[in-house]
């Protein structure tokens, strides 16, 4: 676990996290980060969603900690300052969905190797979430699971659904799966090609805001838009999870009344299928509860750390 950077905007707090590098099997290197609290009342795996990386959620992070947990986090392959697996850089690119669990193993052994205090518990957004799903599925060591508008499908609907397949499909038999969507921004971020009126994630605009300072300063984060390959696995990823049975994990999903980027649907139909899981509406807000208005962000974390604490 050599060290990695942290980075930090002028007037934020004073660095809390510990980052470092870990390794996958295949050789993916991955930027990991580590929030210690010191109550030491278990550990919550952050399991980001696409295009973020461990900065963005500092002050989540920081709400944990005072909750007396820990948190653990890895970059995904592919973003913030993991290995990218394209020579574009900005490029969203994944060629199988299934690598994203070599990085869920990773996590799980530097969580055993830095002994962090258990129980431990899953905080899964959006891709994430269908990451944090599949892990479930085969036996993640965590004792609950809180998702934020957890990507279980994709909000296209069936039509425009196998359009979509079926453009990624011939794009890669053509060898130009690496290539982007052309419906997805290309290179462009979308955080800094959107304004706040048009954007899909917050309805805060000071967390707006701050998130346009981070793409402005940390540049080697900014992703842009989906491959074929990413867009093909991530269809063909959502339709094989909706297949499996749901795992006996006491659940909470937070999901906002204005959600755009993601499929309700999808989110309503497991929720039928999972006794163990209850959902929270958030009707005032878009895909990110973390991000949100104070009232709105409060409410998602507050009810996270409450099912958290009495599951532990």
């Amino acid at each position: 676990m050599t060290p990695a950077p942290f980075h930090s905007l002028p007037g934020d707090p004073p660095v809390h996290a510990r980052a470092f590098w870990l390794r996958a099997g295949d050789g993916v290197r991955l930027r990991a980060a580590h929030w210690p609290s010191d109550q030491g009342r278990g550990t919550v795996l952050l399991m980001q969603g696409r295009t973020e990386y461990h900065e963005k959620y500092a002050a989540t992070a920081a709400d944990l900690n005072h909750a007396g947990l820990d948190v653990l986090a890895v970059e995904w392959r592919g973003q913030g300052l993991s290995d990218r697996l394209d020579p574009d850089s900005r490029a969203s690119h994944v060629p199988d969905f299934a690598d994203y669990q070599q990085d869920v193993v990773e996590m799980i052994v530097a969580a055993q190797d830095l002994d962090l205090p258990r129980p431990w518990h899953l905080l899964a957004h959006s891709m994430g979430g269908a990451i944090g799903l599949a892990a479930l599925t085969t036996g993640l060591p965590v004792r609950s699971a809180v998702f934020s508008a957890p990507m279980w499908g994709i909000r296209l609907g069936p039509q425009l659904e196998r359009i979509a397949l079926t453009m990624s499909r011939v794009a890669r038999r053509l060898g130009r799966g690496r290539r982007y969507v052309p419906t997805s921004g290309g290179e462009a971020s979308f955080v800094l090609t959107t304004s706040y009126a048009e954007n899909l994630l917050t309805g805060d605009p000071r967390q707006w805001g701050r998130l346009i300072e981070e793409a402005v300063a940390w540049p080697e984060m900014v992703l842009g838009g989906v491959s074929h390959d990413w867009l093909f696995s991530a269809l063909q990823e959502c339709r094989r999870l909706a297949a499996l049975p749901s795992p006996p994990v006491p659940t909470l999903i937070g999901l906002g009344g204005k959600e755009r980027i993601v499929s309700p649907q999808a989110i309503h139909a497991r929720l039928e299928r999972w006794p163990q899981a209850r959902l929270l509406e958030l009707p005032e807000a878009l895909h990110e509860p973390m991000m949100e208005r104070p009232p709105l962000r409060r409410r998602f974390l507050d009810a996270a750390i409450e099912h958290y604490l009495s599951t532990g």
